[in-house]
C-alpha cells in the first residue's frame, strides 16, 4: 500500500474512534439525558470533536491529503472516494482553527438545549439568541470554505447546501422547484374539487404507548431490520444514526391521538437504518460509510415511508396485524378505508405529519426562508411572522403558537441547507422506483410479508455505489438519466388521480 495512503488510513481510523464516541454521547443527549445535564454532555462532545479536528488538521495529515489528491488517479474507486472525501473536508476546514471548531460545537450544543426549552414553552424568544449565533457560525463557514477546482457555487447558500448534497445549487433547485410547484398547485386544485369523501376519523382515536411500541416492533420486522444490529429508543425528534458498522440506532416518538405519526416515523427512519445496515461492508473498512449525501439518504427513507408504506399492497399487508394491535381503531374500518385514510390530502401545520401532496410545500417554505436569511437579509426577529405568512399563503393554515410553527424542527439549532434534501430525495426515489417496477414484481414482494426482496434490489442497485459516486453520477448510474422532478410529479398525479377518482 502507498505509504502516504497508509498514513492517512491510520489517522482516519483514530479520528473515527473519537467521532464514534461523540455520536454515542449525542444519542444519549437526545434520548436519555436530563435537561440539567445537557451542558456537561455538550462540553464533552465539544472536547472530543476537538480531538478529532486536531487529527485531521495536523500539518502532516493535510500534506498527505493534498499529495494523495494530486495522484488520485493511481487508486481504485474505494480508495479514491476516501481521498476525495478527505480533500473536501480539507477545503471546508482549511481556514478554520481548533478554537473556531470548538466554539462552533459549543454554540450548537447550547442551541439544541435552548431549542428544546423554547419548544416546550412555545416561545421563540427563548431560542432566538442562540439561533442568531448559529446563523453567524454558518456565515463563517461560507466565508472560510475553500472552493475546489471543479466546484460551482452560485451564492453563499450553495456552500451550505453542498454540505448535504454535493453539486446541487440554488440555480438547479429553482428550476426543479418551480416546475414542481406549478404541477403541485394544479394537482391540489383537482383534489380540492374532487367529490370523493375519505374517512379519517379513526386515525385520531387515542392509543397507548404500549400499543404503539408493538406496532413499531412489528414494522421493524416487516422492514427486515436486523435486531442484532439495531437499537430502538424514544426521543423528542425521530431520527436514525449509524454508530458503527453493526450498531444502528433508530428512534421514534408517540402521539396518543395520532398513531400513524409513529408508523410514518418508523418507516422513514427505518429506511435510513436499512441504508446504513445494507451498504457494503468495505465502505466501513475504507471509512467512506458516511459519504452518502442527505438527498440519497432521504430518497431511501421516503421511499420506504411513502412509496412502499402508503401503497395499497402495504396497507393490505399490515392491516390484519394493526387490527390486533389497535382494536379500538380498526373495529369498524375496512382495509380500503385504511388505504384511503393514509393517503388523505389536507393542508397541515406539522411537516413530519404532512401528506405526500402537501409535504413538498413545507420544504419549499423552509428553502425560501433559508435563502432569505443568507441571501436576502431576512432577520431572525422576522422569522415567526414570515413563517406564519408563508403557511397561510401556501397551505391556508396558521400556527397557533411557535411550537407548531417556527420551532417545530430541530435542524436550525445547528445547520442550514439541509431541508432541500427531502425534496431532492423524492425526485431520486421516483426515478429509481420506475426502474425497479420494470425489473421486479414489487406488489408480490410486499405481499410476501417482509421487504427483504425489495431490500435486496435496493442493496444491489441503490446502496452499492452510494458512497463512491457523486449524487449526479449516482442517479445517472441507477437510471441512466439526470435529476428531474418529472418522475416524482407523475407518480403523485397518477396515484392521487386514482385515490380521489379525479
Amino acid at each position: 500500500m502507498d505509504k502516504e495512503f497508509e498514513f492517512l488510513l491510520d489517522k482516519v481510523k483514530k479520528e473515527d474512534m473519537y467521532l464514534h464516541a461523540s455520536r454515542l454521547i449525542e444519542f444519549d443527549m437526545q434520548t436519555k439525558c436530563p435537561e440539567a445535564g445537557m451542558d456537561n454532555e455538550g462540553q464533552l462532545i465539544a472536547e472530543i470533536e476537538k480531538q478529532a479536528f486536531l487529527i485531521r488538521n495536523d500539518e502532516k495529515f493535510k500534506k498527505a491529503v493534498l499529495s494523495l489528491h494530486e495522484k488520485r488517479g493511481e487508486f481504485d474507486d474505494d480508495q479514491r472516494a476516501l481521498i476525495d472525501r478527505r480533500y473536501r473536508i480539507y477545503l471546508t476546514e482549511k481556514n478554520m482553527t481548533d478554537e473556531t471548531s470548538h466554539r462552533h460545537s459549543l454554540i450548537e450544543n447550547r442551541a439544541y438545549a435552548d431549542w428544546n426549552i423554547a419548544k416546550e414553552k412555545k416561545d421563540f424568544g427563548l431560542f432566538s439568541d442562540s439561533l442568531k449565533k448559529v446563523i453567524e457560525i454558518n456565515r463563517e463557514r461560507i466565508k472560510l470554505r475553500e472552493k475546489g477546482e471543479d466546484e460551482e457555487f452560485t451564492c453563499g447558500y450553495d456552500v451550505l447546501m453542498d454540505r448535504y448534497e454535493r453539486g446541487i445549487t440554488v440555480r438547479d433547485l429553482d428550476i426543479e422547484f418551480n416546475v414542481m410547484k406549478e404541477r403541485l398547485v394544479a394537482l391540489l386544485d383537482r383534489i380540492r374539487n374532487s367529490k370523493k369523501k375519505i374517512r379519517t376519523d379513526f386515525l385520531r382515536i387515542p392509543v397507548t404507548d404500549e400499543q404503539q411500541l408493538k406496532a413499531s416492533q412489528y414494522l421493524c420486522e416487516v422492514m427486515g431490520l436486523d435486531p442484532k444490529r439495531l437499537a430502538f429508543c424514544i426521543s423528542v425528534h425521530a431520527f436514525s444514526d449509524r454508530m458503527a458498522k453493526d450498531d444502528v440506532r433508530l428512534t421514534t416518538y408517540f402521539v396518543p391521538g395520532l398513531f400513524m405519526s409513529n408508523v410514518d416515523s418508523v418507516l422513514h427512519e427505518g429506511g435510513h437504518s436499512l441504508f446504513d445496515m445494507l451498504s457494503p461492508a468495505k465502505d466501513s473498512d475504507w471509512y467512506i460509510y458516511d459519504n452518502k449525501t442527505l438527498g440519497m439518504h432521504e430518497s431511501v427513507s421516503r421511499f420506504y415511508e411513502n412509496v412502499i408504506g402508503k401503497s395499497r399492497k402495504f396497507t393490505q399487508l399490515v392491516y390484519p396485524e394493526f387490527q390486533k394491535i389497535f382494536p379500538q381503531v380498526f373495529k369498524d374500518v375496512s382495509c380500503e378505508e385504511f388505504f384511503e385514510a393514509v393517503n388523505f390530502v389536507t393542508p397541515s401545520l406539522i411537516r413530519v405529519d404532512a401528506d405526500e401532496v402537501t409535504y413538498p410545500l413545507h420544504i419549499l417554505i423552509r428553502y425560501e426562508l433559508e435563502k432569505g436569511i443568507f441571501e436576502e437579509g431576512l432577520q431572525v426577529e422576522e422569522l415567526p411572522a414570515k413563517w406564519n405568512e408563508k403557511y397561510r399563503d401556501y397551505l391556508g393554515v396558521t400556527p397557533a403558537d411557535d411550537a407548531e410553527g417556527v420551532l417545530q424542527d430541530v435542524h436550525w439549532s445547528s445547520d442550514f441547507g439541509y431541508f432541500p434534501a427531502y425534496s431532492i430525495g423524492n425526485f431520486y426515489n421516483a426515478m429509481y422506483f420506475n426502474r425497479m417496477k420494470k425489473e421486479i414484481d414489487v406488489d408480490s414482494l410486499i405481499g410476501s410479508g417482509c421487504l427483504v426482496g425489495i431490500n435486496k434490489w435496493m442493496q444491489d442497485n441503490v446502496f452499492f455505489k452510494a458512497d463512491t459516486l457523486t449524487p449526479k453520477e449516482w442517479i445517472r448510474d441507477i437510471t441512466g438519466r439526470k435529476l428531474t422532478c418529472d418522475d416524482y410529479m407523475t407518480y403523485l398525479e397518477e396515484k392521487y388521480t386514482e385515490v380521489y377518482e379525479l
